[in-house]
């Protein structure tokens, strides 16, 4: 998704030279001002059993499939308070651990998707109204369920063997 109007005075936006990022960068010439890049940022979680030998997965919004448990970081929040929030309002569960995997931008929703590793405290989920269905899986059934091609997937994927679809050596 590309900006072209100044989001501050909506201004048509050009292109100027920015010596310090090496690249012309889109400029608002009412406003004199550089204007980077806006996108969401949202947090998925594979969410592990206090034993870790279980995965949570859940149905949402009357979709047939399994994804991971996810959601919006809300302005000014850290994604680690994110994860646990979420964790917490979707599904009741208080979280003993959080570890970071990997981020992945995700086009289709303009959102940059922040990947974690929670331990839930306890098995016992109190799903709200957001959850349509929910099942603790071995990991083998975990990836048989979860849904498809989907950035979900590649998430559970990526924590079982350490390997993303889209990792580039940096």
């Amino acid at each position: 998704m590309e900006m072209k109007y100044c989001m501050a005075c909506g201004t048509l936006l050009t292109e100027k030279y920015l010596p310090s990022e090496n690249a012309f960068i889109p400029f608002c010439p009412n406003c004199a001002d550089f204007r980077f890049p806006v996108f969401s940022t949202a947090v998925s979680m594979v969410v592990l059993s206090p034993a870790r030998d279980k995965y949570l997965l859940i149905r949402q919004y009357g979709r047939p499939f399994f994804v991971l448990t996810a959601g919006y970081v809300n302005r000014g929040e850290d994604a680690e308070h994110a994860v646990r929030r979420e964790i917490m309002e979707e599904l009741g569960l208080s979280v003993r651990s959080v570890r970071f995997n990997h981020s992945h931008y995700f086009a289709p929703s303009n959102t940059l998707m922040l990947n974690f590793t929670a331990v839930a405290a306890d098995e016992a989920v109190r799903p709200n109204g957001e959850v349509d269905d929910w099942r603790w899986f071995r990991e083998d059934e975990a990836r048989k369920n979860i849904r498809p091609d989907s950035l979900a997937q590649a998430f559970l994927e990526g924590y079982i063997t350490g390997t993303y679809p889209w990792k580039e050596d940096l």
